[in-house]
Parts: structure tokens; sequence; C-alpha cells
């Protein structure tokens, strides 16, 4: 089983998405009937509204008058938390015991309007933002009765396409074109979603689909780095989680891979989390991972291959390349991970030869003629080592301070 979010700003077509979703076998589990179920007449959440907001609130037959609520929460950012705060927690509540209910091998949706925040959207396998034209939702709104200016104002009372592209993991464009929007749902289905949940509900990694060749810098991956570092932390009860290589530095051309790495207090701690992470989507891979140490300082304790170990999982999901190192905290390849994503940051002229190394071993693999002295990154690596420790030293790093 996977879970997945639907979310999408009013009138953007979320529920036509899921709709689709469903009519191809998923079990649609919808957020907005969840939230009214949560404060029907005489249950404990429509009380709490009452209790914040008062009793006008409440129509004379005892149920929540929804009209008045609207006018003040969507007027105001603060009262509109205080309604969350209230709802949400009860609307997920509902939403687990219902995905309980659900088949083993089910893909779950959740269409939910109102995914605003990062820890939100962590707790889903996976994040579909639905889009549309602002005009195009203005027409929708307007169709169902609002005026243009209600429609605006609520609009603009939400997050935007980028803020939502943020939180997610795959965007759907729904302008109202449905062949197109009917084409986009097809291929989710049948080369994301089942294969996900496939994968996922045997532990088995998805195949890479990031291929060894360097791409231009994507504006797109602190975003999926963020956001996949916050659903490895949240599987592992908020252990810390960070984005490293080439695809966390800016501006930095890179194979279409994210790197992660969860810190770990000892390996024996990363295989008891290894069941938990596979659940999340998060296969291992079998056996020690072993990084290459490096040496070559005054701490010989750096050059023991025993300090250079780690286990290394990838993702269930065919539509993202992740690598995900499980280190543990303070060792060699712990600190040299995070220092070599810094001090590449700061450094232009070894970005810059880091990159010259890349793209040789880049025109290597494509079977261009090239000399092995050049395109060996390992080779870089272990003279960029002691430099990169030097960097340290002089600029004050440390994994703490970054």
């Amino acid at each position: 089983m996977i879970t997945v979010a639907v979310t999408g700003g009013i009138g953007a077509g979320k529920s036509t998405v899921s709709a689709a979703l469903r009519d191809r076998g998923a079990v649609v589990i919808d957020s907005d009937q969840l939230a009214r179920e949560v404060v029907a007449a005489g249950t404990p959440g429509l009380q709490a509204v009452r209790e914040e907001f008062g009793p006008r609130m409440i129509g004379p037959d005892g149920a929540l008058d929804r009209v008045a609520l609207a006018a003040v929460v969507f007027s105001d950012s603060a009262a509109r938390a205080r309604l969350e705060g209230i709802t949400h927690p009860r609307v997920r509540a509902r939403f687990t015991e219902l995905q309980r209910q659900a088949p083993g091998d089910a893909v779950v949706v959740n269409d939910i309007p109102l995914l605003t925040t990062l820890s939100v959207a962590a707790s889903f396998h996976l994040v579909i933002g639905v889009v549309a034209d602002p005009d195009v939702r203005t027409r929708r709104l307007v169709g169902r009765g609002l005026s243009e200016a209600d429609a605006r104002a609520r609009m603009a009372s939400q997050l935007t396409d980028e803020e939502r592209a943020s939180l997610s993991d795959v965007i759907v464009h729904n302008h109202g074109e449905v062949a197109g929007l009917e084409s986009a749902v097809n291929e989710l289905w049948t080369g994301r979603l089942l294969p996900f949940e496939a994968n996922t509900r045997t532990g088995r990694p998805a195949l890479r689909n990031g291929g060894p060749e360097l791409l231009p810098p994507d504006l797109r991956w602190p975003a999926d780095g963020s956001r996949l570092a916050a659903r490895v932390s949240a599987a592992v009860g908020g252990l810390p989680v960070d984005h490293i290589g080439p695809t966390a530095i800016p501006g930095m051309p890179a194979k279409d891979v994210i790197d992660l790495q969860l810190a770990v207090p000892d390996l024996l701690t990363a295989d008891r989390l290894s069941a938990d992470l596979t659940a999340a989507g998060f296969p291992g891979v079998p056996g020690d991972d072993r990084d290459t140490p490096h040496g070559g300082t005054q701490d010989r304790a750096d050059d023991d291959p025993a300090r250079w170990v780690e286990r290394l999982h990838v993702n269930a999901d065919p539509g993202r390349t992740l690598n995900l190192y499980l280190r543990v905290r303070d060792a060699p390849n712990w600190r040299w991970a995070l220092l070599a994503r810094d001090w590449l940051r700061a450094e232009p002229a070894e970005r810059a030869a880091y990159l010259d190394v890349e793209q040789a071993a880049n025109r290597h693999r494509a079977g261009a003629a090239t000399d092995s002295a050049d395109f060996s990154t390992e080779q870089w690596i272990d003279a960029a080592y002691s430099r990169g420790l030097r960097w340290a030293l002089r600029t004050g790093w440390t994994p703490n301070a970054r």
C-alpha cells in the first residue's frame, strides 16, 4: 500500500484528478468530506469550533453555520490557522482509520485541498499537485455561484502554484482539456503509482531512471531534496537527514540523482530502521555499503575502512532516483559528505575542478577516447579530501555550524 495526496487550489480540479484515479482503481478518501464529518452536529469538533469562535457559528438546527465561519476565516489567516488546528488533527485521524480498512495492495488517495506544510507532505508516499490557469479557475468558481471578486479573493488566500510545486512530487495541469488530463492520469497511474505500490509492498527498488549523463542545473533539485529528506526523517522518528552530493550544490550540473544522508548513532540502529524506511518507500540494498577511505590526514583513524561502512537505501518510486546513505554520526564518511558539499558551495575553483572530472568521466562512459587519468572521480576526491579538511580548519567549519 502507498498513500498519495492530491492537492490543489480552489478551482484547480483536484477532485477531477482524484475521481480519475478512483476510476482506475485507487481508494479515494475526500478530506473535504472528512472535514464536514468532524464538525457535524453533536461532535467534539463542532464543540471546539463553538468554544474558539463563539456560539454565533452554530445555526438554529445545531449544525455549523458554514457561511458565517467562512466569512471569518477567509479574511483572517490567524483565524484560519485556529480552525485548521481544530479540524486537521481530526481529519488526519479519520483518514488513518479509513486507510487501515483499505486492501493491502491499495493506492490510497487523499483528496486534500489544504496541504500547506512540508511536514504534512512528508506523511504521504507521494504528493500530486493539480494546477490550472487563474482565469480558468475563476470561471469554474463563478460557475459554482461565487462572484468573481470572491473567487479571486479565495484563490489569493491559498498557496501559490510555485509554493504548491515545492510540496509536490508530481504536477498535473488541468486547464480544461479532457483528453490531456486523461492521458496524464493514465501515465501517472500505470507508469508510476502502480509500480511504486508494488515496489513498496515487496521491498523492491525501482528501476533507475536517472542516467549517468550530466544534466544542466535543475531548479527542482533543492525542493526534491528537501521534500524527500522530510519524508525520510518522518519515517524514522525525526532523525536528521541532509541533502548532499552534486544536486545539493546550486548551479552545479549533475546526474539526476538526489543523494541524502541519514545520521544514525550506530549501524545497529540503521539496521533497525530498515523496515520503517522500506514501508515509507525506501527499500534497502542488501549487504554493507562501504565508502572508500580517503585518509591522508593526521587522524589515522580516518584511514580505518571500518569507519567508512554505511547502509544504502534507494527509492521504490520509479519517478525519482535516490541514494539514501545511512552513516554513523561523526564518522569520517558522514563528516566528509557534509564538508564536501559546503566546501564546493563556497569555493568556485574547487567546484569547477570537480565538474571537469565529472565531465571527463561522463565522456568516458559515453565511449569517448579519454585518458584514464583524467576521468577518475575517486582519484580527485582522494586528493581533494585533505584540501577540504584544510578549508574547514581555516574557516572554522563544523558539521553543526552549517
